[in-house]
């Protein structure tokens, strides 16, 4: 039986989801707004409105109207525009829904700040995110700007001229007694552009196009950006998303009005909407502001319970969790739990309908890695990290004779977030990458086996990621191996094995020498034999992956790298059972959590014995050829 307790919680809930301000006299909730009476009504008007001198010789209600409409978008929106009604396709004033109440209350804070506005959404279904955009345009180019221009940007030109067509039908339907210009309201062709319309007296243009011929967008002079479906836009070495947003947006100087909103669906991970979301969502990386919908803000996503009980005994830990830490109502969880039994499994429906970001971008058959675990792991990259180099003084072939130390640098590709414990039992990771910007990461990890944690599970301590020579990265490895109490230093020797002219042998020959404390795998011609490193292939691989999937649906280890959660979202199984990183993105954090976990896990943690040169070129010889 469900307890008394959750049905009074839940009434709360209904009764907070249920309040409506009424646009008209203005939401007496918004902190920006104070009290105003006017012809006897008490409106709660937004306070630059209130600062304004023309407020007081404001003697008709067109007056009043038309100085609050340059205060109070959603007051103007329900007086001046008219939309269709997604539910009954009848003709209705626009009153905004509460995930538009929310968003423009966003974009008015910035607006009210004075800054450019910069938006990425994104999308879930049937809240009229697009829409809201469209008509923010409008009410820039109507009421505040003339000579805006503005430019509607979708993965095909049907789609942009859609959305055109919504402030077609605002300027068709707008009142008369509200609009200002000698023209009528109406978009008209301008100079034979067939992409551009004007709208007469405001002196705006608004112009179409698609990201099939982004030469259409280049050199517009705009000031607002409408960016549709940006998940979807064709990336191909002769046109890509990234290309089109700059020359798009390079046009657009950073002033107050001015808006860049990018928005889409998800469309799976390693996209380029995909790194821009995650971007945004890096503190200090992006100038967007992130926005998403979950599927329980939406007002027609509820269903009637007309028996709490049993529905409180049919829930699973997932709708339990809907309940406890996305405070949805029961009617939410409801409607959730019936719209499930459309689909054949969940993660089909949390990619339809999702709670959380992670959850829109994962795709319902390829991920390696659950959306809601790498969540939960994601939890330990709230510890801040230092940013620096480990660093030693170099006094001979074979041995480093100074002590390293950390030292902190804005500059430095060196992650921090736990200094050595005395005594600790570390693993080094090494995954070796490309020297060039454009080749993969080299990035070496330091796994504490025994930390600090309640559960005492492995902690990623350490990181550095960055294009490096690889005779340097072998030094900046040993450097973190000797910080870290001469820890087992693993290679993921694949790369150095293989490489050309020698140049792999002679580092791994050398490390052999310099570093106490090296790890050997077993020399697969010979079980006797042992060679330096880890290495990466057909049978290895299935089982470090394996182990991983384990160490993150457990919990079995703490994660401090952000950029370490995205990689395993993008973390791709393919059709004949092999692994990748989805296009565009990298695997190279992947990788070393990978080893380093699997040789936690298997205990080979030292090297039972070692070997002079001669006997070690001879390992290396037989195990090379």
């Amino acid at each position: 039986m469900i307890p008394r307790d959750i049905l009074i919680e839940n009434s709360r809930r209904n009764v907070a989801l249920g309040h409506t301000p009424d646009p008209l006299t203005g939401d007496e909730s918004d902190s920006d707004r104070r009290p105003y009476s006017f012809n006897g009504t008490t409106y709660y008007l937004p306070s630059a409105m209130l600062a304004d001198s023309r407020l007081g010789v404001a003697v008709s209600e067109t007056d009043f109207a038309r100085l609050r409409f340059r205060y109070d978008f959603p007051f103007w929106a329900v007086s001046c525009v008219v939309i269709t009604d997604k539910m009954t396709s009848a003709d209705i004033p626009f009153r905004l829904n509460r995930p538009q109440r929310r968003l423009v209350g966003l974009l008015e804070a910035e607006r009210r700040a004075g800054r450019p506005l910069r938006l990425i959404m994104l999308k879930a279904r049937q809240w009229g995110g697009s829409t809201l955009i469209q008509i923010y345009f409008a009410w820039i180019q109507i009421i505040h700007c003339r000579n805006w221009n503005s430019l509607i940007c979708a993965h095909v030109k049907d789609t942009a001229a859609t959305i055109r067509g919504m402030y077609s039908k605002l300027l068709s339907r707008y009142p008369p007694d509200y609009w200002d210009e000698e023209a009528r309201p109406e978009f008209r062709p301008f100079e034979r552009m067939t992409n551009t319309r004007v709208i007469p007296g405001r002196e705006c243009k608004v112009t179409v196009c698609s990201s099939e011929n982004q030469e259409a967008a280049r050199g517009l002079d705009c000031a607002l950006a409408h960016l549709s479906e940006v998940a979807f836009w064709k990336d191909s070495p002769r046109h890509s998303p990234a290309d089109l947003m700059r020359s798009v947006t390079s046009g657009i100087a950073s002033k107050p009005l001015s808006f860049v909103a990018m928005e889409s669906t998800a469309n799976g991970v390693g996209n380029f909407f995909h790194r821009e979301w995650l971007r945004a969502n890096t503190p200090g990386a992006s100038d967007k502001i992130p926005f998403f919908v979950p599927w329980h803000e939406i007002e027609i996503n509820r269903c009637e319970v007309s028996d709490p009980d049993a529905l409180w005994d049919s829930m699973d830990d997932y709708e339990r969790s809907l309940w406890t830490v996305h405070g949805c109502t029961l009617e939410a969880i409801k409607w959730y739990h019936e719209k499930r039994m459309a689909f054949s499994d969940h993660r089909s429906m949390m990619a339809e309908y999702p709670t959380t970001p992670a959850e829109a971008f994962s795709s319902t058959v390829s991920n390696v890695f659950s959306s809601e675990d790498v969540e939960a792991l994601r939890e330990g990259c709230r510890v801040k990290a230092e940013r620096g180099e480990v660093v030693m003084s170099d006094c001979g072939d074979t041995a480093l004779c100074v002590a390293p130390r950390f030292v902190p640098s804005v500059d430095g590709k060196c992650e921090l977030w736990r200094y050595p414990r005395p005594g600790g039992d570390y693993i080094v990771c090494v995954d070796i990458g490309g020297r060039t910007r454009n080749a993969d990461f080299s990035v070496i990890c330091v796994l504490d086996r025994h930390s600090d944690s309640p559960d005492g599970v492995p902690e990623i301590v350490a990181q550095w990621r960055g294009h490096i020579d690889h005779d340097l990265l072998a030094r900046k490895a040993e450097a973190l191996g000797r910080y870290y109490g001469d820890a087992l230093l693993v290679v993921e020797s694949n790369s150095w094995e293989s490489s050309s002219e020698g140049e792999g042998r002679y580092i791994l020959d050398t490390l052999s020498v310099r570093y106490p404390n090296l790890y050997f795998r077993p020399c697969s011609h010979d079980g006797a034999a042992q060679t330096v490193g880890f290495h990466t292939n057909m049978r290895t691989k299935p089982a470090i992956i394996a182990n991983l999937v384990a160490c993150v649906r457990d919990r079995g280890y703490v994660e401090h790298s952000s950029a370490a959660c995205d990689e395993l979202l993008q973390y791709e199984a393919l059709p004949d059972g092999s692994y990748c990183a989805s296009r565009g993105c990298h695997d190279d954090m992947l990788m070393t959590r990978a080893i380093a976990l699997y040789i936690h896990a298997t205990g080979r943690l030292v090297s039972p014995f070692r070997f002079d040169d001669s006997t070690l070129n001879a390992i290396l010889d037989r195990c090379m050829r």
